[in-house]
């Protein structure tokens, strides 16, 4: 499982036009499943993310989780995160988890967050979405549970 992690002032999602998602300050959470992931990766994923810390403290110093600074949480599941691009130019996807077997897994990493008492939005699995933020700092980090 790999998650590209934004720390926003605010994030949204768009289908068609009409917002389907927004969140204030926190996390936007790109999240691709790869064949293979469990659900304890999705728990494994989901405890890191919420402890965390990259929120600055009263110095300014990355010391605070998304918990600490009780922030929200918008995942938008981004099956491209397995792109392999190693031959020629188009890339590919194998590496891709199937659709339905993904969407479990998605969702089992919502409900993991959600358990640890966070606010989380989604996107819509599957759908051409358009997602708009605004990055603070900027902090973008990559996860990847094969090397956590």
């Amino acid at each position: 499982m790999r998650v590209v992690l934004q720390r926003v002032t605010r994030a949204d999602v768009k289908i068609e036009g009409q917002t389907v998602a927004t969140i204030g300050g926190g996390l936007l959470l790109f999240v691709g499943i790869g064949k293979g992931d469990r659900e304890q990766d999705a728990d494994r994923m989901a405890a890191k993310i919420t402890k965390l810390r990259i929120f600055g403290d009263e110095n300014g110093k990355m010391n605070r989780s998304v918990l600490d600074v009780a922030g929200q949480v918008l995942v938008v599941s981004q099956f491209t995160l397995h792109a392999d691009c190693s031959r020629g130019n188009r890339p590919g996807f194998e590496g891709a988890e199937q659709p339905a077997r993904a969407r479990l897994l998605v969702d089992r990493l919502v409900e993991a967050l959600a358990s640890c008492g966070l606010a989380v939005r989604t996107g819509v699995f599957g759908a051409d979405m358009s997602v708009s933020l605004t990055n603070d700092g900027p902090v973008t980090i990559l996860l990847d549970t094969d090397t956590m």
